[in-house]
């Protein structure tokens, strides 16, 4: 994909500082927005109002944006602030509105991220128009659907891309409201290294208490930004009340930030960091050789299988070393999750190998 640089749609932002994208969940009235982005105008690391005029629901019947009425309103802000203005759109109609308001940066959100349609729609909207497009990442944990959707947009002219990691649907309840599922958008960093990359912590939390914790990770992780929902009265906000914190204590949790620089100078710094990624590297080669001669060992299992007439997968087996490998991992101080997720894979593998065996023996 060819994607522009942050700074060459933002010029005016600082090198080394985060973008941030603040306003209401959702457009109320006139005098709310207003009063919102004077009180963000006054944040200097603010550089972008957000407000939704269209808000798609799950169910009808709850509030869902006021739609093109806002959209004016959005427009007195960007005159009296001189504040960047985006809001969502999820159709041809709403790119066309926008684009004819003046609307500054548009956004995809993750329930139109997940239909290609929808997204493909909104690319032949936008073909032949220079503007920044942020995309949300799809509500289920789908890197390949995120990426499509940056593609159909980048196919489409737009250079000017930005991904947005608001969390993840997933069925058990957790701590946040979406799971940050923090390796899919650090996949995505890693293919497009140029692709700048923000985090929605009120999405994901769903808890004004815990976004602060969360912009602290992703500013860990080398995000480039944040999108913070900000009311002036959260708890009579018309939509997302609990995730919504007010411009000062926006202003707290942006001043509260440690802010990591992506590289240092320093010599024995760099040395240090030479020597352990070199311990980094004989580690991994150890751990690729041991997983061959694993794999070697699951071969010779699979040929006794064979000769006894068993089968390839024994449920009681998998059960049993899981189990065994997750107290071994807590015992040496690593997370259930990581240990689940590499023996997942290892037997995964070991399924295959011992599958291919048995198909070769049919033949």
């Amino acid at each position: 994909m060819k994607i522009e640089s942050l700074n060459a749609w933002l010029p005016n932002q600082k090198p080394g500082s985060p973008l941030v994208i603040a306003g209401p969940c959702s457009a109320e009235s006139e005098e709310q927005m207003l009063r919102t982005a004077h009180a963000l105008k006054e944040i200097s690391e603010v550089s972008v109002f957000r407000a939704g005029i269209w808000k798609p629901r799950t169910r009808p019947n709850n509030f869902e944006g006021l739609g093109e009425i806002a959209l004016p309103w959005l427009m007195e802000v960007k005159k009296q602030t001189g504040l960047k203005v985006t809001t969502e759109v999820a159709t041809a109609k709403h790119v066309e509105l926008c684009l004819k308001a003046g609307v500054d940066i548009l956004w995809i959100g993750a329930r139109t991220t997940a239909n290609p349609f929808s997204v493909q729609e909104i690319a032949d909207a936008l073909k032949g128009v220079d503007i920044p497009v942020m995309i949300k990442n799809p509500i289920n944990a789908d890197l390949q659907l995120w990426i499509g959707a940056l593609e159909r947009l980048n196919l489409a002219g737009i250079t000017k891309l930005m991904a947005i990691h608001r969390g993840f649907s997933v069925g058990e309840k957790l701590e946040f409201r979406n799971d940050p599922l923090w390796k899919i958008p650090m996949e995505l960093k890693v293919k497009f290294p140029d692709l700048p990359l923000l985090c929605d912590p009120s999405h994901i939390t769903g808890k004004r208490e815990l976004i602060q914790q969360v912009c602290q990770k992703a500013m860990d992780l080398d995000y480039n930004g944040l999108i913070i929902e900000t009311h002036p009265d959260p708890d009579k906000a018309w939509s997302d009340a609990s995730q919504q914190v007010t411009p000062s204590t926006l202003a707290s949790i942006i001043s509260s930030l440690a802010i990591k620089k992506e590289s240092s100078q320093d010599k024995s710094y760099t040395n240090q960091l030479n020597e352990l990624r070199d311990q980094i590297d004989r580690l991994d080669n150890e751990l690729l050789h041991t997983l061959k001669l694993r794999n070697d060992v699951v071969e010779k299992i699979a040929k006794a299988k064979i000769e006894q007439n068993v089968t390839a997968l024994q449920k009681g087996r998998f059960d049993q070393l899981m189990k065994q490998r997750m107290d071994a991992g807590e015992k040496l101080g690593l997370g259930q999750d990581f240990v689940k997720e590499i023996f997942d894979s290892i037997h995964e593998q070991s399924v295959q190998t011992q599958t291919n065996l048995f198909e070769k023996n049919k033949k």
